[in-house]
């Protein structure tokens, strides 16, 4: 029943920006944490931006500065504007409920390369 579907994902330059979208269905949107991860090959399992309820954004270290997480209630959409992205932002980024029970999404891909 519950469904988040990624969309944005594609190939771009350093330095360049992308935003992604996170469709969500069947979860009552506004009470819900949601948030992204990304997932590189070789590499761990990194939850880079997060939003609460209320809209209070939490980032990883890695991308301060240069991502945005945000939240459109009234569309059930979660948003991720990445700018000055560099070659190691390249992995497949996963929309996530964090309000348990937790659910993914299926993940879209980005990836920086000159």
């Amino acid at each position: 029943q519950v469904q988040l579907v990624e969309s944005g994902g594609g190939l771009v330059q350093p330095g360049g920006s992308l935003r992604l979208s996170c469709a969500a269905s069947g979860i009552i949107f506004s009470i819900n944490a949601l948030g992204w991860y990304r997932q590189a090959p070789g590499k761990q399992r990194e939850l880079v931006a997060s939003i609460g309820s209320v809209g209070r954004p939490n980032y990883a270290d890695s991308v301060k500065g240069r991502f945005t997480i945000s939240r459109d209630n009234a569309k059930n959409t979660v948003y991720l504007q990445m700018n000055s992205l560099k070659p190691e932002d390249t992995a497949v980024y996963y929309c996530v409920r964090l309000t348990s029970p937790i659910y993914w999404g299926q993940g879209t891909q980005v990836t920086v390369s000159s």
